[in-house]
């Protein structure tokens, strides 16, 4: 039988974005445990919880990684089953994982990181309209991209994401560790890319930050779904962030 891509809960209209039931390990670790959401085309959500609760793991199932291993459940995007894919077909059917630790290819300039983004064929995104959205990279075009500042990496391996025409950008920490002038700077280019209607996933520890750039919130505590709303109801709820985000 042939699958159907699922509808949202009202059955108005298929979700651009929809994880079913998702069940993950990271060896024999159970990490997450029947995580459901869905997403509409051009929303951000954050992805929020405290450390250990299975952002990050969450991020890597729908990248298709091989850490955690999904054991059961269904992910589509754009009508398509990722969850019978591998991580490299996922990448061409349009998820652009931004992980943690930015992955910057040594060896490589900054332009040279952007061009193997696009080896497997033409893209909307070409390198000269990439660095219209990131000019610090148009100046940094021909150095080393291991050699740039953490925040300046962090733009590149963005701007790699988006070079492979990205449907789903899921970011892992896009602030970690930079200065506050500095992440304000990714704020701004994170608001651009909401402003081009790119349906994206963001986990960050700096939850007040995200929560303001996203349409809605997602939190999860021990692998599961806790709290599924808009955004504006975490930042109104002192009691919600206190319990499960301490803040």
């Amino acid at each position: 039988m042939t699958p159907v891509s699922p509808v949202r809960a009202t059955g108005s209209a298929p979700a651009f974005f929809s994880a079913w039931d998702l069940h993950a390990y990271y060896g024999e670790s159970y990490i997450v445990q029947g995580v459901s959401f869905d997403i509409r085309e051009g929303e951000i959500l954050a992805l929020l919880g405290r450390n250990g609760a299975g952002k990050t793991s969450t991020l890597r199932t729908i990248a298709r990684m091989s850490n955690p291993g999904l054991t059961s459940g269904e992910i589509w995007l754009d009508h398509k089953p990722l969850h019978s894919m591998k991580a490299y077909d996922a990448a061409n059917n349009g998820v652009g994982l931004v992980p943690e630790d930015r992955c910057i290819i040594p060896g490589l300039t900054v332009e040279e990181n952007l061009q193997l983004a696009q080896i497997e064929g033409p893209s909307g995104w070409s390198i000269e309209r990439l660095y219209d959205h990131f000019p610090r990279l148009a100046e940094r075009r021909h150095q080393e991209g291991v050699t740039m500042s953490g925040g300046e990496q962090q733009m590149l391996a963005v701007a790699r994401a988006l070079a492979r025409d990205v449907k789903l950008l899921l970011l892992d920490e896009p602030y970690e560790g930079l200065a506050p002038v500095i992440v304000r700077e990714i704020e701004s280019i994170l608001e651009e890319i909401k402003n081009l209607g790119i349906t994206t996933i963001i986990v960050e520890q700096n939850a007040i930050a995200a929560l303001h750039l996203a349409d809605r919130a997602l939190i999860l505590d021990m692998g599961q779904v806790v709290f599924d709303g808009s955004a504006q109801e975490v930042l109104d709820n002192a009691e919600l962030r206190q319990e499960y985000l301490a803040i």
